[in-house]
């Protein structure tokens, strides 16, 4: 059991049923009353985030979960095939603990999986940026400029996102996997 003065950043805990990550906290020391804790946790599945207070009566279990090294092979049905680079051994993942993330997993990528104790897939992280090439687009038309809004387009994957004119299909790009924004040409 853990405590409120046991809370900080990076800290996994079982809250309300579900595994949640202390994304801040704040220690706050008022003059009339006992001490709490403001915080945001940020569900280790679905990735929603929620404020929460702890008081100094609140105990709650810290969760000691394990990150591996993986690399992505290939996608079958509704599972993707993770191999461990040291092992070799191959893992079934659930569509449903890749989440949102799926449509940015290119084959043979390195990525990290957080294990709970009970050998349960919480989920996986992404690599910061990766590079996929544009699958379609609106073709590039005389006088747009780099600036102004953009238009849409789709990747290899299926990620529908906004890019500026001057990217044509066929073109490869670095993508921001914490917010599916383009950032540039590769």
């Amino acid at each position: 059991m853990a405590a409120m003065a046991d809370i900080r950043n990076g800290m996994i805990i079982e809250y309300k049923e579900g595994f949640y990550e202390v994304v801040d906290f704040l220690h706050v020391k008022p003059g009339k009353g006992s001490a709490f804790v403001r915080t945001k946790l940020k569900n280790v599945k679905t990735g929603k985030v929620l404020e929460n207070t702890f008081r100094d009566s609140d105990n709650f279990n810290e969760v000691r979960v394990e990150r591996t090294k993986k690399e992505y092979l290939y996608r079958d049905g509704d599972f993707f095939v993770l191999m461990d680079a040291e092992t070799y051994e191959q893992v079934p993942v659930d569509k449903a603990a890749i989440g949102d993330a799926e449509k940015l997993m290119m084959e043979n990528m390195e990525v990290i999986v957080a294990t709970a104790p009970s050998g349960e897939i919480l989920g996986i992280e992404l690599p910061t940026t990766v590079i996929q090439s544009i699958a379609d687009c609106e073709p590039n038309v005389k006088g747009n400029t780099a600036s102004g809004s953009g238009k849409t387009a789709y990747t290899e994957t299926g990620l529908r996102l906004m890019v500026p004119f001057f990217v044509e299909t066929g073109d490869k790009i670095k993508i921001d996997t914490r917010t599916c924004a383009y950032l540039e040409r590769a």
